[in-house]
């Protein structure tokens, strides 16, 4: 069985069961380079394997991108 949430604004159907580390492995993020919010709460990452997504959930994924100014002397 399926359930719909919202993920960063738009409306997604995952598989009843799935937690946090299940949607970043399903979305084939790379999870040292995010961030995430599950109903205006951030989440540890130590705690992603353990919150279970349920039923219209907001969810929130943040990418850190690096870069910046590079010089060249």
């Amino acid at each position: 069985m399926d359930i719909e949430i919202l993920l960063n604004g738009e409306k997604k159907t995952v598989p009843h069961g799935f937690t946090i580390a299940d949607l970043v492995n399903f979305l084939e993020l790379v999870p040292q380079h995010l961030a995430i919010e599950c109903n205006l709460q951030i989440l540890k990452r130590e705690n992603w394997d353990k919150k279970i997504i349920s039923a219209g959930d907001r969810i929130e994924i943040v990418h850190f991108v690096g870069g910046g100014e590079q010089r060249v002397s």
